[in-house]
């Protein structure tokens, strides 16, 4: 596998040819091995990859900066990471509003990794991003009442500065809360205050910048009921309906368009917990109380995700209420390193394929969000020991077949690189 060092000359060579030269358009291009050779993809394409690749050096690091070694098998993909096909193109070009990635910044080397943020930051091929964790609880609202925008304001710039969409993420939760929280005595009125003042202090500093909040993250266990929470067994069940209600609120005295979403995983398929998100939906409609969408986190495992079918029922669901649908975390992981092999990996290529074809197949899906695109920053090998290569990039920043099977799903057409 390739280890990549970008010299600062490179890198200059690379942003120019990037910036300055027309790209080829997205119907020149067909995957890597495919009857259609490379040299039919645009040589402005080539010389940037050739570039990068020339540069690798056994020199001081420029690039990436502050990386880690990949802590899952990899795949022997296509070192073309600014090439085409250019996802975020692909999908407006079928009518939806995105293809993007949740990023983690600042703080976990992906601010200091250059060719990370010139791919991250390519509209061409991630229109939309979301903060993984800067938005939330813990991280805006450490102590009671003082609040730090800090870190959720880095993916604020850069979704304006280059032109993207900004979903934000999330407001209740019941991880990844402030200590104040987790460790406080609270009554439901006292915690009710709290979780009013942070909803409504969050929707109203950062207004329409962004397109959608997650309202509630998470609130559902498998079989359809409310899971035990801070919020949950304190307030009750009401907090659900309250939590929107003050985002409602928010939202009103802004008097911006901000959509408000309910995002959770095992929402992909039509079983309980979907039936039971349904019904509640329908609550909260019969209230009166705004909910605009539905978030499908979409983490899967290769070989075990919900086929195209129960994946295009359940988004039709979500439509049929009135509701827009984003699938807004994906990512396929393997679950046995030993897994990750030309087979393995094309059974992912489909996977992922069936997945965005989904999306791509129901009028009322609006994107899909990877939850980062490298596997270099997966949160899966953290949280799932021993498994893993779930991202779009390998960690060195080749690409998968499943990227070019995303980008053949977006086009409707038959996926070339989903068998070995």
């Amino acid at each position: 596998m390739l280890s990549l060092f970008v010299s600062a000359n490179a890198l200059a060579v690379l942003v120019t040819l990037a910036s300055a030269t027309p790209r080829p358009q997205w119907s020149s291009w067909s995957p890597p091995g495919s009857n259609t050779t490379a040299s039919s993809v645009s040589s402005t394409t080539t010389s940037v990859s050739s570039t990068i690749a020339s540069s690798v050096t056994s020199g001081t690091s420029v690039s990436p900066s502050g990386s880690t070694s990949p802590t899952s098998p990899s795949c022997s993909g296509y070192f073309e990471p600014l090439a085409p096909p250019y996802l975020n193109d692909l999908a407006r070009a079928a009518g939806k509003l995105w293809f993007g990635s949740a990023t983690d910044q600042p703080g976990t080397g992906e601010d200091t990794n250059i060719l990370y943020q010139e791919i991250l930051n390519d509209t061409d091929i991630f229109g939309q991003i979301t903060p993984a964790n800067d938005m939330k609880f813990f991280a805006t609202e450490p102590e009671q009442n003082v609040f730090n925008f800090t870190g959720g304001q880095v993916a604020v710039d850069i979704a304006q500065d280059h032109g993207k969409y900004l979903r934000c993420h999330n407001l209740v939760w019941v991880s990844q809360l402030a200590d104040w929280v987790t460790n406080g005595n609270w009554t439901a009125e006292t915690l009710t205050a709290v979780m009013k003042n942070h909803i409504q202090t969050l929707i109203i500093h950062w207004g329409d910048a962004c397109y959608s909040w997650d309202v509630v993250n998470e609130a559902l266990a498998s079989n359809g009921s409310f899971s035990s929470s801070i919020w949950y067994d304190v307030i009750g069940p009401e907090y659900f309906f309250l939590a929107y209600q003050f985002a409602q609120e928010a939202v009103e005295a802004t008097g911006k368009d901000i959509k408000l979403f309910y995002n959770d995983y095992g929402i992909e398929d039509t079983g309980n917990k979907t039936q039971a998100l349904y019904a509640l939906i329908q609550e909260m409609q019969s209230r009166g109380i705004q909910i605009d969408g539905v978030g499908l986190e979409s983490h899967f495992e290769v070989g075990a995700t919900p086929s195209l079918e129960t994946q295009i029922a359940a988004k039709q669901g979500y439509v049929a209420l009135g509701l827009e649908v984003a699938m807004t975390e994906l990512d396929i992981r393997f679950i046995e390193a030993n897994a990750t092999n030309s087979t393995g990996f094309a059974m992912q290529a489909q996977n992922y394929y069936d997945s965005v074809s989904s999306c791509v197949q129901v009028d009322g899906c609006i994107g899909v969000t990877v939850w980062d695109f490298d596997d270099q920053y997966s949160w899966i090998p953290g949280t799932f020991p021993g498994q893993g290569a779930a991202d779009l990039y390998n960690a060195d920043f080749t690409r998968k077949p499943a990227y070019y099977a995303v980008g053949e799903a977006l086009q409707s057409v038959p996926c070339s690189v989903c068998s070995a």
